[in-house]
């Protein structure tokens, strides 16, 4: 007597193999005072790190070979400054998230940095698509004299196809502690249809696209009204979510500097940030930026 398998209806989804990325870099200077160099680095899965430009202080730059982020992926990033150490961490491309059936994706960044240590966080930006589903996390521990700038975008649908998010969820954890003292706590929950929950006038105004920069560098706070100005040179003061331009707002407090931004669309907004944080930084942006 023969039992026949049960064949999976049309309607069952087949299991997926999921990427799952990893990332861990140590990085040193080179004796007293010296530039920074490698220690250690370790990859897996479809994350790679490339290093196109070396110096006093290097770039690091991540690549997803997998050329996005799907349903139920997951991402880590690791990061180790040693004291005295400085790095630029930025990415190839826009991160894209896809649309999920279901299963939420997740991006888990956690960075350490030593006394006196110093990094840029400046990634590209990051693209949802309709029904995306992601949870992602930054997680940052600095020891007294550590400075870190750290700059997110993202964008709520793909503007070239006037996406809109009829249902999505975007999470986004932000915790950075100083000397073990928890300085800066953030959580953005958007879950449903997001694009709706956008257009309110106070929540997002109509926005498409939305950013967060951070200075939690000694002498951030002193800085407010120069980033205030430098905001308004970018064209990020004025113009409104819902119209033609982005803007922004600056505020500082507990040792730090904080900036808001929304852009009906992403385009305004990358171009005003990556103004903006030029002039902060008295550097020019990582060179994948302007490709």
């Amino acid at each position: 007597m023969h039992t026949k398998e049960a064949i999976p209806g049309p309607d069952t989804a087949p299991p997926r193999q999921r990427s799952t990325g990893t990332l861990r870099l140590t990085v040193g200077p080179a004796g007293e005072g010296g530039p920074t160099r490698l220690r250690d680095l370790a990859e897996s899965g479809p994350s790679r790190l490339r290093f196109p430009k070396a110096g006093a202080v290097p770039e690091a730059v991540l690549v997803n070979t997998a050329g996005g982020i799907a349903c139920g992926d997951s991402f880590t990033v690791d990061l180790d400054l040693a004291p005295g150490s400085a790095l630029v961490f930025t990415t190839t491309a826009a991160e894209k998230i896809y649309r999920s059936d279901g299963p939420d994706s997740t991006i888990d960044n956690r960075v350490v940095l030593g006394e006196g240590a110093r990094l840029a966080w400046v990634p590209q930006e990051t693209i949802l698509f309709d029904r995306a589903r992601l949870r992602r996390s930054f997680a940052v521990d600095l020891a007294e004299g550590a400075g870190l700038l750290a700059l997110e975008i993202v964008a709520f649908g793909r503007a070239a196809r006037r996406e809109r998010i009829a249902e999505g969820l975007f999470v986004d954890r932000w915790q950075v502690r100083r000397a073990g003292r928890l300085v800066y706590a953030d959580t953005v929950r958007l879950d449903g249809p997001i694009s709706d929950r956008l257009a309110r006038r106070a929540i997002g105004g109509g926005a498409g696209a939305a950013a967060t920069f951070l200075d939690a560098s000694p002498g951030a706070e002193g800085r407010l009204e120069e980033a205030r100005h430098l905001l308004e040179a970018a064209g990020l003061a004025g113009g409104g979510p819902s119209g033609e331009g982005a803007e922004a707002a600056a505020s500082a407090w507990n040792g730090h500097l904080a900036v808001r931004c929304l852009g009906p669309a992403i385009g305004p907004l990358r171009e005003g940030l990556a103004r903006f944080v030029a002039a902060y930084r008295g550097e020019a942006m990582p060179r994948v930026w302007q490709t």
